[in-house]
């Protein structure tokens, strides 16, 4: 397979493994035919970032249903199912790269029924793209991406008000949507929202500035995701490092070798620094950081921050396990068995107080038991909805949750890395629920 080309104005593909380029995660959202397969589909065509048989595929698939020229929403509807329906029913993870930043993209369904979807594909992202089409402005779809968004702590939003080319690019148009989708802002929690006009299936000010909105004196699309300031972002104040792999002497040649694997979730973490290990309190220094070099031998850091993979070496023989946090003796995380949490429920069988599961959060593996339903949320309008019995398939409520054995935490606002984790059926494996730790509102 060879590439499209090697380079453009706007990109061209790199080595994966190439760690020297920054990462953006971001995912698109909007309401059912807003253009979001389509818009990621001109992305990875006008930044050169499919191959040349990919885009033979889409040619023939498009001539065989009859379309003029080449779909490019079907480089993201993988899935032959979705292609003949013409909708996207599942979240769909794209991979690509410019010369200034590396992307993971995850095109996540329209659909109300699949607002879960929409949860699995942004509780990562960096930011997040709603779409919004020019002639029908602000939908209930809309504002239920939105608030998740805002619900997910996304640090950046960006607005792409699409299909401009079938208002005749008028400002007038576009700045109609911008008025509300200010005003819907208000009521958001985002630290960062951008509005750009677009034209998805004509290009315009996807990739490059559109010659047709002359009126428009921001940035394409994709010159935005390159450029937008994502590393003020990570929370450097609180080391919280979840042990993953205890590595003890393996062989002859490193006899004496002991250290903890695992990835930093937040702070800075130096050769010097005091730690404690919880939850057993036990305190230490760290002497030495490694990472796995390209010739797989350990090689020295002068500090870890995250999202960094890392090698920590204590002065002391201490009892750590898997699921354990190294963390500063004087800012420590919550270490407790109860709390409470907002959850998006993505389970089939609804969730009902006193349900037992089990509990993913950072590296630690708990049994838990949901106590009680505090409320649900109303996501067009954020309203709660008390009383309630159960949460069923898509539906964000408050709830009270009891672990089996403590957990090391920080509140989603502070920490989405030690804030978040995942409900578990044990008896499918199948992940039912998204949770954020929240403290009293």
């Amino acid at each position: 397979m060879s590439p499209t080309s090697q380079h453009s104005a706007g990109g061209f593909l790199h080595d994966p493994a190439d760690t020297s380029i920054e990462l953006l995660r971001l995912s698109t959202a909007g309401s059912v035919d807003d253009g979001k397969s389509t818009l990621i589909g001109r992305l990875l065509h006008d930044s050169k970032s499919i191959f040349e048989d990919q885009l033979a595929a889409v040619a023939d698939a498009s001539r065989r249903r009859g379309d003029e020229r080449p779909d490019l929403a079907l480089l993201t509807d993988g899935l032959r199912a979705e292609r003949e329906q013409g909708i996207t029913i599942d979240v769909a993870y794209r991979y690509f790269a410019t010369p200034k930043r590396k992307f993971i993209l995850a095109d996540t369904p329209g659909h109300i029924q699949y607002t879960r979807n929409m949860v699995t594909g942004a509780s990562t992202a960096n930011l997040a793209i709603v779409l919004v089409d020019a002639r029908h402005g602000v939908l209930e779809q809309t504002r239920r991406h939105s608030y998740i968004a805002s619900l997910l702590r996304i640090p950046h939003l960006v607005f792409a008000v699409n299909k401009m080319d079938l208002v005749n690019y008028e400002e007038a148009a576009f700045r109609r949507v911008e008025a509300d989708l200010r005003e819907l802002v208000t009521r958001l929690d985002v630290q960062d929202v951008s509005f750009i006009p677009i034209s998805a299936l004509q290009g315009d000010n996807v990739v490059e500035r559109s010659t047709n909105m002359s009126w428009y004196g921001g940035s394409s699309l994709l010159h935005y995701l390159e450029n937008v300031h994502i590393a003020s972002d990570r929370n450097l104040q609180d080391v919280r490092f979840p042990v993953q792999w205890v590595i003890r002497p393996q062989s002859d040649r490193y006899p004496d070798y002991r250290g903890y694997a695992g990835q930093v979730a937040s702070g800075v973490l130096k050769p010097g620094d005091a730690v404690v290990v919880l939850p057993s309190g036990m305190e230490s220094r760290v002497t030495r950081i490694e990472v796995i070099g390209r010739e797989g031998e350990p090689e020295a850091l002068e500090q870890a921050f995250p999202p960094m993979s890392v090698i920590v070496h204590l002065a002391d023989d201490v009892d750590i396990s898997r699921g354990d946090m190294l963390c500063r003796p004087g800012n420590r995380p919550s270490v407790a068995q109860s709390f409470d949490a907002r959850v998006c429920w993505l389970g089939e069988r609804p969730l009902q107080p006193k349900g037992r599961y089990a509990l993913k959060h950072t590296t630690r593996n708990v049994r838990a038991m949901v106590e009680s339903i505090a409320y649900r949320l109303d996501i067009r309008t954020g309203h709660r909805e008390e009383g309630v019995a159960q949460l069923s398939a898509n539906d964000i409520g408050r709830v009270s949750i009891r672990t089996t054995a403590p957990i090391m935490f920080d509140p989603y606002q502070r920490s989405r890395s030690t804030g978040g984790f995942i409900l578990i059926d044990e008896s499918t494996n199948a992940t039912v629920a998204a949770g954020m730790i929240v403290h009293d509102e």
